[in-house]
């Protein structure tokens, strides 16, 4: 009878361990891998491309896994709160928690290590302005000015480290220089100072100008973001004086060789950023190195089996 005792409460343990046990997702391994990427002017796929070690890639469509999927930044969010099975790339500011973001050869995406340098996969986030006596009026120039100061000062360091970037500078409190920007004491209400370029840069970019509104006579701002090539072109570039034109372009990459035509005066590097891998919160992979990301977006890697066994 003890026996017996003994072997029917050994079955009721295992039965009831089986039942706790966590539940694995069966045959997620025979998944096929859905790539998500930007397009060729995106700064954040520039800067994605040539942090894992697939610079080829980072104007290049050609030489992509096939059957590559194209979105933005806010499309490519979207998607990994739904595709099981996808993978794409966003800044780190960008992320939340509808998915999962990956560490990246074993370091985790902070603001912490990024400013330590043990978060290798990053990106500039860089300015630019129109050229000197390319402005409509002088006030305009000078409140392009003051903006520029305002986002070098700490006051515009806390903005965007508020915003999940990591400022490259703080010159000290806007309190204590905007005297030097008589322009901010007017009443700027009826003037608007237009913004555009990268789209990761866009939630940065809007706080900073929602910041810098009150701390300026109450200006007003206007953010309209389509890339970081349209930072380029819309501010000194060949749409520089078309319906879309901006005082201040953005950009998620260094600008390239054919945009530095301007002066170094009208450009600058704001911020560092993380860019980072990101899944469905559903997938059990955690970490990716460049090597397994490079494979992944050629295709030489093309189901999630490739990535869990390697």
């Amino acid at each position: 009878m003890k026996k017996i005792v003994l072997l029917l409460s050994m079955i009721f343990m295992l039965t009831l361990a089986a039942c706790s046990a966590p539940v694995e997702q069966p045959g997620f391994e025979s998944e096929k891998i859905n790539v998500y990427t930007r397009d060729t002017s995106s700064g954040t796929r520039d800067g994605f491309t040539r942090g894992i070690g697939f610079a080829d890639a980072s104007a290049n469509d050609s030489v992509l896994v096939s059957g590559f999927i194209t979105a933005d930044n806010n499309a490519i969010m979207a998607a990994m709160a739904t595709d099981k099975a996808g993978i794409g790339y966003v800044s780190l500011s960008s992320v939340n928690n509808t998915i999962k973001a990956l560490k990246f050869e074993g370091v985790a995406a902070t603001e912490a290590n990024v400013l330590n340098d043990t978060y290798k996969l990053k990106r500039p986030f860089v300015m630019m302005r129109r050229l000197d006596g390319d402005y409509i009026n002088d006030t305009e120039y000078q409140l392009t000015l003051a903006f520029l100061a305002y986002v070098a000062s700490n006051d515009g360091a806390d903005v965007i480290a508020n915003a999940g970037a990591t400022a490259t500078s703080g010159t000290g409190t806007w309190a204590s220089q905007v005297a030097n920007f008589p322009v901010c004491a007017l009443d700027n209400s009826a003037i608007t100072l237009k913004f555009g370029g990268s789209d990761s840069v866009q939630k940065i970019a809007e706080r900073l100008s929602a910041a810098f509104t009150p701390a300026c006579g109450n200006v007003k701002t206007e953010n309209d973001h389509t890339g970081s090539s349209d930072g380029y072109k819309r501010v000194q570039g060949g749409e520089k004086d078309g319906v879309n034109y901006k005082h201040i372009g953005y950009s998620s990459r260094f600008f390239r060789a054919e945009e530095l035509s301007g002066p170094e005066s009208t450009r600058t590097q704001m911020a560092w950023d993380a860019i980072v891998a990101i899944v469905h919160k559903d997938n059990p992979v955690e970490n990716l190195t460049g090597e397994q990301l490079t494979k992944i977006y050629k295709g030489e890697y093309t189901l999630w089996g490739d990535v869990i066994t390697k």
